[in-house]
């Protein structure tokens, strides 16, 4: 019993990854992070041994928020 519910698990879990994987870029910057994640993660220093898919998303949400970062900087330069 407790097998069946392992298996079912595992099957939900890699369903999630799968569909969060093909979800549409929404934005420029969202394809700039997706490329420098895929150019960056078997190169990148990884010193707390996650997976290349872990690490990919994690080089992601940096770059994402470096954009932000940086975006809120230029709207608050251009305001008056």
């Amino acid at each position: 019993m407790s097998r069946t519910i392992v298996v079912a698990l595992l099957c939900f879990t890699m369903t999630k990854t799968a569909l969060a994987q093909s979800e549409p870029i929404q934005s420029p910057q969202d394809a700039a992070c997706r490329d420098e994640a895929k150019a960056q993660v078997f190169s990148a220093p990884n010193p707390k041994g996650l997976s290349l898919y872990n690490l990919g998303a994690q080089i992601y949400r940096d770059c994402m928020r470096r954009n932000q970062a940086s975006g809120d900087r230029t709207r608050r330069q251009r305001a008056p």
